[in-house]
């Protein structure tokens, strides 16, 4: 996921960091030959350039002639260039006070910048060069209860690694933010009739959490969308979390907001209950949980699940031609939600009994 505009003249001033809508905004493709020139240009380093998919940027994997592999991000014009500055302050502080955590690195320009602004006829564009993380992302690679136990321990070690970050979003909402969920009652009608009286259930039960909600002490920076499609692991070894990628949807929140989304991804299997234990424990492990973040967590789990729902049934309608896209992860939201509709803090602590430790 990353920074959207959430819905337009949406009650409470629900917007986002961009500036613009640059999920949805047009521009033209650079061409090959012209990354790779502007890499050499900008960053001195010869080589040549493969397209990468990409949502709402272009990306390319860029093969310095030595054989050394980066990638190359030039943003969309529509970008805000205050929410790249955030994504790159964090990616520093990691690299200095948490370099275990497996991310990739900014390479500096010539000029020993973090990143490099050219101009075009469609506006400016930044352009950023990364450190490639070899591995394979982790939807591609089959589950188990080690692997999520894995994953959970990498998520309580990055949240422990930006504790201490000080950079700022920008101003604005982000519509992938739980502590926002209330805001999608703007448009959840857009919700199938079978699917909307358990989603409108879930922001009922949320509205009645938020005084507990709003007091929790914890707050810091969060990834906030620690999901299969954003985790490498190694492929010899597919428990072994190798990398973390996408910090395009971080938000200053609840801590225990991460871990809500981070988990809602391991609810939709059979052996959910086992998955989802094992994440906990493995989170857990790395960083305990306060009484009060244990108990509103079944709440934040289905809050994102149902966030799910609503925002990918609202966007398929409204963008049609990228339906299969946006759909891609809703059958699993969906299933989630089935499976954890009643449960409870004291249900959780038996999934994962060291949570009652907290």
């Amino acid at each position: 996921m990353t920074q959207e505009t959430p819905f337009p003249a949406a009650p409470n001033g629900a917007d986002a960091h961009a500036g613009g809508d640059a999920m949805s905004a047009a521009f033209s493709k650079t061409e090959l030959s012209e990354a790779a020139v502007l890499t050499g240009d900008i960053y001195g380093i010869a080589g040549t350039a493969g397209r990468l998919s990409s949502e709402r940027d272009e990306t390319f994997l860029f093969t310095a002639a030595d054989g050394t592999r980066y990638t190359l991000k030039i943003a969309n014009p529509a970008e805000d260039p205050a929410a790249l500055a955030f994504q790159d302050g964090a990616l520093l502080h990691l690299a200095r006070h948490a370099p275990a955590v497996p991310v990739p690195r900014l390479v500096p320009t010539r000029s020993g910048a973090t990143s490099h602004r050219i101009t075009t006829h469609e506006g400016p564009r930044i352009v950023r060069l990364l450190t490639f993380l070899p591995g394979e992302l982790q939807y591609r690679t089959p589950p188990s209860t080690n692997q999520s136990r894995q994953i959970g321990r990498a998520l309580g070690a990055l949240g422990l690694g930006l504790s201490g970050y000080a950079g700022r979003p920008p101003a604005g909402k982000l519509m992938w933010d739980i502590s926002h969920t209330l805001d999608l009652a703007a448009v959840v009608d857009s919700v199938a009739p079978e699917r909307q009286a358990r989603v409108e259930a879930v922001l009922e039960e949320f509205l009645h959490m938020l005084p507990a909600f709003s007091a929790l002490e914890r707050r810091q920076i969060i990834h906030n969308d620690f999901n299969p499609h954003n985790i490498l692991v190694d492929p010899a070894a597919p428990e072994h979390v190798a990398g973390i990628i996408d910090f395009g949807d971080m938000v200053e929140a609840p801590l225990v907001n991460d871990l809500a989304v981070a988990i809602s991804y391991h609810l939709f299997t059979p052996d959910w209950a086992e998955r989802a234990g094992a994440f906990l424990e493995g989170y857990l492990s790395a960083r305990p949980l306060q009484p009060a973040e244990a108990a509103l967590l079944p709440t934040l789990i289905r809050a994102r699940l149902a966030m799910s729902i609503i925002i990918a049934e609202w966007r398929s309608a409204r963008f049609p031609e990228n339906r299969s896209y946006i759909m891609r992860n809703h059958a699993a939201a969906w299933a989630g939600l089935h499976n954890i509709s009643d449960l409870t803090p004291a249900g959780l602590k038996r999934l994962a009994p060291h949570l009652a430790e907290a």
